[in-house]
C-alpha cells in the first residue's frame, strides 16, 4: 500500500471531522467518507501521530475530535 494513499485517506477523514464540528465516530466518518472502515483506521494513525485528533472508545463506536 503506497504511504501517499494514506495521506489521502488522512485528508478525507479530516475534512469530514471538519465538517462536522471536529467530533464523528467511525461509523459517521464510513458515511461521511465512503471509506472502508480499515482505510478509516490508517487515517486515523496518520492523523493521530501528527498530533490532529483525538481517538477514544465508547460502548458502540470509536469516537474521534480534532486536538
Amino acid at each position: 500500500m503506497n504511504v501517499e494513499i494514506i495521506g489521502l485517506w488522512a485528508g478525507s477523514v479530516w475534512n469530514a471531522l471538519n465538517d462536522a464540528n471536529g467530533n464523528l465516530g467511525v461509523k459517521g466518518l464510513k458515511k461521511a467518507t465512503k471509506l472502508k472502515e480499515k482505510e478509516i483506521y490508517a487515517a486515523l494513525g496518520w492523523l493521530a501521530r501528527e498530533g490532529k485528533v483525538n481517538v477514544e472508545e465508547a460502548e458502540t463506536d470509536v469516537n474521534v475530535s480534532l486536538i
